[in-house]
């Protein structure tokens, strides 16, 4: 309750035309002191920083909420896949109960494992491991055979060694108003976006700075598929229909939007982001078909009717990019372990 109220309020002084007060203002200037500390402590040395002995790539983003790095992720993996490499990703499984090491797989309790490592492990078929503790999830990993890992959202998470960091952002929110939490919604100041090797714009509408390292990735819809017999439809099935609109992401929004341009008369319904579904959740009084993200069809299959559709979304890399991530790749495999 408190967080359905708490949600919009901060949205509204992050991204919208409310300045933040002065309590908010002196909170982010106390996690601004946390950060920097943080930091020096392991640029320092008086923190460890673990290396291993596979390539270890960061998919992160500065600012809190959904900016499309769970399909940036599974984008790679198939990449990888494809290349002859065995990626494996590593995540904490955010939403999960429990802090118990696992494996997610395609059929998961996602209250083992949080809701996006399935859909990972559905979309790229690669090894996923659920762990908060990232150096024990990609020892395991190692051991399952993976050359390449994958850090599903650990731009922070600085006691595993990187070899390359990759920032996913949202071309439409942006940095919000440029300051930290809970001021604003940056994780870390602004100057860490130029220290990361790649930039992904999602929602950009050209090929930003290629040279610089930026570049824009769309999102595009795919396919639906029946929760309750998995039979695949396209999305133009539903063109011209009124549906219910189910989304439990960062931004609902987004998944809205995305079926209003398909030609779909949204009936919209947002939760929180990795909302805890139940059957009344999807209870809404009529026959209209009811269409959400596979984030959030994975806990709701369990109690899903015929009627109850999920939606996959694909991010699409440029061939530039791949490029010049498969060259910083093999830099990094001729640099001494």
């Amino acid at each position: 309750m408190i967080r359905a109220w708490l949600e919009p309020w901060l949205l509204r002084r992050w991204y919208g035309d409310v300045v933040p007060g002065p309590l908010l203002r002196a909170l982010a200037g106390l996690y601004g002191w946390q950060v920097a500390r943080r930091v020096a402590a392991y640029r320092g040395g008086r923190r460890t920083q673990h290396r291993v002995a596979v390539p270890v790539l960061v998919v992160g983003n500065l600012v809190a909420g959904g900016s499309g790095k769970t399909p940036a992720v599974i984008a790679l993996a198939q990449h990888f896949t494809a290349s002859g490499r065995r990626p494996g990703v590593l995540t904490r499984g955010y939403g999960r109960r429990g802090n118990t090491p696992s494996w997610a797989s395609a059929d998961s309790d996602p209250r083992l494992t949080g809701d996006e490592p399935i859909v990972i492990a559905r979309r790229s078929g690669v090894p996923v491991r659920v762990d908060a503790d990232r150096v024990r999830a990609a020892r395991a990993l190692i051991a399952a055979g993976c050359d390449l890992l994958l850090t599903d959202d650990g731009l922070q998470h600085y006691r595993l060694g990187r070899d390359i960091e990759i920032e996913v952002r949202d071309a439409a929110r942006g940095y919000g108003n440029g300051l930290l939490l809970p001021a604003g919604p940056l994780r870390e100041p602004l100057a860490r976006a130029r220290q990361c090797d790649f930039r992904l714009v999602t929602g950009a509408a050209d090929a930003l700075a290629p040279q610089d390292g930026s570049f824009a990735m769309p999102i595009v819809p795919g396919s639906l598929m029946r929760l309750h017999d998995g039979d695949l439809c396209a999305l133009s099935a539903f063109r011209g229909q009124r549906v219910h609109a189910v989304a439990g992401i960062g931004r609902p929004q987004r998944f809205f939007t995305t079926l209003r341009s398909a030609g779909i008369a949204v009936v919209e319904h947002a939760f929180a982001d990795h909302h805890r579904f139940c059957p009344r959740d999807l209870r809404f009084g009529d026959d209209l078909a009811v269409l959400m993200t596979e984030k959030d069809a994975v806990k709701c299959q369990p109690f899903a009717n015929e009627r109850c559709f999920a939606l996959a979304v694909d991010a699409v890399l440029p061939a530039a990019f791949y490029a010049a991530l498969d060259q910083r790749l093999a830099d990094c495999d001729r640099m001494p372990s």
